[in-house]
């Protein structure tokens, strides 16, 4: 039986993005923006459903807990004219923790040590961030979640939730894997040893 296919969509644009701060498990809502990014993703969901000739109805919907997925969530669903808020939750999908370092740009974390970046970039996916997580860390729980699918689902979750899945799937080793970029307004597929994006 072919495993199922994920079709996972980064939250839109908040301002914390646009201000370039570390938001990990911080409860940032979307901008202006990021409401129309998600509105985007519906579309291309749509197209990309019709294409298949499946229905919106036909896929599972789950999303991490933080409202700047959940928000991306309901728009999308919204735009497939489906109940915005019929979908499920699971914490496993929540964003990387950075701990400390959450609510900081990479300028106020150099202040604070400026060889902390360097010792992250050195080894970027095991580096624990004081008080958070390290991408192998997250890539333990996105296993754990990834085995419970059971059908071709609509994820909207987080850019390191993302990289964990791309590691844990070996569509990229985990050191390639870190550096990923994981664009907002974007469909990535994961479909067998596949990797799309469709913006």
């Amino acid at each position: 039986m072919p495993a199922p296919v994920i079709y996972y969509v980064r939250h839109g644009l908040t301002d914390w993005n646009v201000q370039q701060r570390l938001q990990g498990r911080h409860d940032v809502p979307l901008n202006t923006d990021g409401s129309a990014q998600a509105v985007r993703c519906g579309e291309i969901l749509r197209g990309l459903f019709a294409g298949d000739g499946r229905s919106p109805e036909y896929f599972d919907y789950v999303s991490s807990p933080l409202i700047r997925a959940r928000q991306t969530m309901e728009i999308i669903r919204t735009t497939l004219s489906l109940k915005p808020t019929d979908y499920c939750v699971d914490a496993r999908l929540a964003e990387i923790a950075f701990g400390d370092w959450e609510g900081l740009t990479y300028d106020d974390v150099l202040a604070r040590d400026k060889d902390i970046l360097a010792k992250r970039e050195s080894d970027n996916w095991h580096f624990l961030p004081p008080g958070g997580e390290s991408y192998a860390q997250v890539t333990l729980r996105i296993r754990n979640w990834y085995e419970t699918v059971g059908k071709d689902t609509v994820v909207a979750a987080h850019g390191g939730t993302a990289r964990a899945l791309i590691a844990h799937l070996a569509l990229a080793s985990p050191q390639h894997a870190a550096h990923y970029s994981i664009d907002q307004g974007v469909v990535y597929v994961f479909e067998g040893n596949r990797l799309a994006r469709h913006a």
